[in-house]
């Protein structure tokens, strides 16, 4: 019989948190499917286990020959690798704290049995709180702090997510893995959290062909295929709940590096095309837009201290 679970460690901090990403659909600026990836790198955390496919993914539909399949890379006539969807487990901490990333792969079926393995996993490695990572398009500023979609399971949470700047979802429609889950982490008293970071999408008619690293032009307008802002303004609230300790300048200038090319892009395209009228365009989402940005409080209290006493 196939093992639900497999680890080859089992954490020994006295706390353990987890934060979760998939490869999934609600993955805009690729925040769902690789910043968790990033803390992890940027923790050093190595891998302790995963959760084996257990009917969780169809191999085909009809008709959409290459949407579900795995993905085989041949070198000359040999197998090189198989792309298979993966759930796995990495870790990072101390005695004290501990902290495991989770990437997977939003299941395609049996999601009832996923479920319940998802959170046998969290009661055996007694985690105390589930974070939940991911991204949605939306019209909003492309140089302004990201807004930050919540939902959490237990009242008793609703006090400190408030500190974290964010607007709880209103959303009704289709269910993604993480709003499914919620579902049973409610019922079963976990805490468990969603962050979900809004990505600038803008639709305008655009002809021209240049591109933006980290971003895709589109027919109808541009989106931000890697959006390191979101990164950076999600990873800042996660550093401060689970006292990480990233490192976040490198974020932080690949978001700025991010809202330059952003910011070329549009005066090529103002160039290429004047008859959109993009500036005024933007002006509108911006005069509609109220931002939420987050400063944690000890870093008031260090910038603070540094105007006081930063020239002696």
């Amino acid at each position: 019989m196939k093992e639900r679970i497999i680890l080859t460690e089992t954490p020994q901090a006295k706390e353990v948190n987890m934060i979760v990403g998939w490869r999934q659909w609600a993955d805009a600026g690729s925040i769902s499917s690789s910043l968790p990836r990033y803390i992890g790198d940027q923790l050093g955390a190595r891998k302790i286990g995963e959760i084996p496919d257990d009917g969780f993914y169809l191999f085909q539909i009809p008709g959409m020959h290459h949407l579900m399949r795995p993905v085989i890379e041949m070198d000359d006539g040999q197998r090189k690798s198989l792309e298979r969807p993966m759930n796995e487990l990495y870790y990072a901490g101390d005695e004290e704290k501990g902290v495991i990333i989770f990437i997977g792969d939003e299941p395609h079926m049996n999601i009832e049995r996923y479920s319940n393995t998802f959170f046998d996993l969290v009661k055996m490695l007694n985690i105390k709180r589930v974070g939940v990572l991911a991204g949605v398009y939306g019209s909003m500023p492309y140089n302004r702090d990201r807004e930050i979609g919540c939902m959490y399971s237990l009242d008793t949470m609703k006090e400190e997510m408030d500190r974290y700047s964010v607007r709880y979802s209103n959303y009704h429609g289709g269910a993604s893995i993480g709003t499914y889950l919620l579902d049973q982490a409610t019922r079963d008293g976990h805490e468990f959290f969603g962050f979900y970071g809004m990505s600038p999408a803008y639709e305008f008619p655009v002809s021209g062909s240049g591109e933006i690293e980290g971003a895709i032009d589109m027919p109808q307008g541009i989106r931000i295929e890697t959006d390191y802002k979101a990164w950076y303004d999600l990873t800042l609230r996660l550093d401060h709940m689970f006292k990480m300790g990233i490192d976040l300048s490198e974020l932080e200038k690949e978001s700025h590096d991010l809202v330059d090319a952003i910011e070329s892009r549009l005066d090529d395209l103002e160039r290429e095309a004047p008859e959109l009228d993009i500036r005024g365009y933007l002006a509108a989402i911006e005069a509609e837009f109220t931002e939420r940005s987050f400063v944690p409080l000890d870093d008031i209290w260090s910038t603070g201290l540094d105007d006081l006493f930063g020239e002696e």
